[in-house]
């Protein structure tokens, strides 16, 4: 059974940076795809980061400049380092899971809130 657990959200002033982490077990990490969606109040859920398992990443473009995506494969840890945080920016923040072997499926964090005050 992969379960991924999350850390790192919490409340930060405008400019200010966090680092999300997301461990995963149960799951061979570096045969996965993964990544972050955040959902902010009232808004749809939009994939923030992924970090594939050949190694090429994509960000999306609210969040290009500020936001990086890195995974330790030895470790079965994704992270999200979010710089120059901006109100905008609030949201829960989920990371995801996709296996790339056996029958292949999409596994989910519990989620974290991430808070920027202005």
């Amino acid at each position: 059974q992969v379960q991924l657990v999350e850390s790192g959200g919490g409340l930060v002033q405008a400019g200010g940076s966090l680092r999300l982490s997301c461990t995963a077990s149960g799951a061979i990490f570096h045969l996965t795809d993964v990544g972050w969606f955040r959902q902010a109040p009232g808004k749809q859920r939009e994939s923030v980061a992924t970090f594939r398992q050949g190694g090429s990443t994509n960000v999306a473009d609210s969040v290009k400049g500020r936001f990086t995506i890195s995974r330790d494969n030895a470790k079965s840890t994704v992270y999200l380092q979010m710089n120059v945080l901006k109100p905008e920016d609030t949201a829960v923040y989920s990371c995801f899971l996709k296996t790339l072997y056996g029958s292949r499926a999409d596994y989910w964090g519990q989620g974290t809130q991430v808070t920027v005050s202005s």
